[in-house]
């Protein structure tokens, strides 16, 4: 009797540990980069929505849209190919209803795609407090090296039109810094 309580105690033990936490996993869902604008197109903020409007990242899902891209897709459509969808459009895998009314996937690359799903971190009050921001889904980079880690996740040799990604000519063009005060 006492060997069975201490083998349930250790397998119990294991599966908490080994297993994902799946109980106490909160879902983050996704507004779109026009609901985030909202707060982040004045001068204050630096502009950041018309930043983002000025890059490939917010033309990303359209170039998938091209007689090219649908040559290098394969049997399947490049809108439709998860391989392509991966790196050009934001949330194109998350269940339906973790996307605002706002949010298109046709969008692109969009903010939530670096800086977490948004729905609850986008109030004023939320996003006042960074510890209680990142608790509600806001994906914070410690530096530029932790940014160009992921930046390869979709800038590498895996895509068939990759060119040599070069992250300090690059960055510069995607910056988006909250002026200084």
């Amino acid at each position: 009797m006492f060997r069975n309580g201490i083998t349930l105690t250790i397998v119990a033990v294991l599966c908490f540990f080994l297993l994902p936490d799946t109980m106490n996993a909160q879902e983050h869902g996704y507004i779109g980069a026009e609901a985030c604008g909202m707060c982040h197109k004045s001068e204050k903020q630096g502009e950041q929505l018309k930043i983002w409007q000025g890059t490939k990242h917010a033309n990303a899902y359209k170039a998938l849209l091209s007689e090219e891209a649908n040559k290098l897709s394969g049997d399947v459509k490049a809108v439709e190919n998860p391989k392509c969808l991966k790196c050009h459009a934001s949330g194109y895998d998350v269940d339906k209803k973790l996307l605002g009314k706002k949010f298109s996937v046709e969008d692109g690359v969009q903010c939530e795609t670096c800086h977490g799903p948004g729905a609850d971190y986008k109030s004023m009050k939320v996003m006042k407090n960074r510890e209680e921001a990142i608790k509600n889904g806001l994906r914070i980079w410690k530096d530029e090296a932790e940014i160009e880690q992921y930046c390869k996740t979709c800038h590498n040799e895996e895509s068939p039109t990759y060119k040599e990604f070069d992250f300090a000519k690059m960055w510069p063009q995607i910056a988006h810094p909250v002026p200084k005060k």
